[in-house]
């Protein structure tokens, strides 16, 4: 059996035979890939001018701005994925994108498993972007943290404290565990406590309390002004009033605060009421220092 020979010349003329192949296939594929590009950059535009006015014409109605952030990104994808394949086509490249999809399938399972959690946040965000209960702008309590909600992406909330620091919380973890919202109601209640003397009339305390809130925090219907004394203090009988403002934010059940306590003290005093406050009484005792007379030997 004859082997046959190796030839080096034999083997560069093929090979510049196939590069020359490939580079007339590429001079000839040049229009294409110049109008698939072009495709690329008109497509990129479209999604971005629809991203633009779907947030600001099409989902006008919307008022929630998370939702209208979501939809307004999912527009701008499904855009450019149209373009993308538009311009897979004009490159005549139809079945290497089939092998691709078919590729994809099975890879995306395998990063399904890789990225369970990343998914898990994106699927979370979706989902906290459609809940009417959390919405931009709303100031909530979550894992110990407060604040202003200031983005719900696909990814994390984010959340403006009042020190304006910011914290990020995983949407996994902000979808699977409790938090408060206090913006979710127009009216909240407040709590001020206080004390008087026992020398006080305990009567004429709670009517004076309950006239002062009344006169300056308007109560709605089922609400109204109500009085609890709660102790026995070592040095005062102590209350709480609790009344109703509306308040959605931090700031203005502070200042109610801030405004009762200036009533209560300021009415207490025309009325002789005392506040009083701890005494602590010490009783040094004289020390009697006896000593024993000295023995002389």
């Amino acid at each position: 059996m004859l082997k046959e020979k190796f030839s080096v010349h034999d083997s560069i003329t093929g090979l510049w035979d196939k590069l020359d192949g490939w580079l007339d296939a590429i001079i000839l594929k040049l229009p294409n890939f110049a109008v698939a590009v072009l495709v690329m950059v008109v497509f990129y535009f479209i999604a971005k001018g629809l991203k633009k006015l779907s947030h600001k014409v099409l989902f006008k109605k919307i008022s929630d701005e998370s939702i209208k952030q979501v939809l307004s990104k999912l527009i701008y994808a499904i855009v450019l994925l149209v373009g993308f394949f538009i311009a897979l086509g004009v490159m005549q490249l139809d079945k290497v994108l089939t092998s691709v999809l078919a590729g994809a399938g099975v890879m995306g399972l395998a990063i399904g498993f890789a990225l369970q959690g990343t998914l898990s946040n994106t699927v979370s965000g979706f989902m906290l972007s459609f809940q009417p209960k959390v919405r931009i702008g709303d100031y909530i309590e979550a894992q110990g943290n407060t604040g202003y909600v200031e983005e719900i992406n696909l990814r994390n909330v984010t959340i403006r404290q009042p020190d304006n620091d910011y914290v990020i919380i995983p949407n996994k973890i902000f979808a699977e565990n409790p938090f408060t919202n206090y913006s979710w109601t127009e009216r909240g209640r407040i709590s001020v406590s206080c004390g008087v003397g026992y020398e006080s009339d305990l009567q004429k305390v709670e009517d004076l309390v309950v006239k002062i809130i009344s006169e300056n925090f308007e109560q709605r219907i089922n609400e109204g002004v109500e009085f609890f004394y709660t102790e026995f203090g070592d040095s005062s009988i102590n209350f709480v009033t609790r009344f109703w403002i509306t308040s959605q934010k931090p700031k203005p059940k502070l200042e109610a605060q801030h405004t009762a306590i200036k009533l209560i003290k300021k009415n207490f005093n025309e009325a002789g009421i005392n506040i009083p406050f701890p005494i602590r009484t010490l009783d040094f005792g004289k020390n009697k220092l006896q000593m024993a007379p000295n023995k002389t030997e």
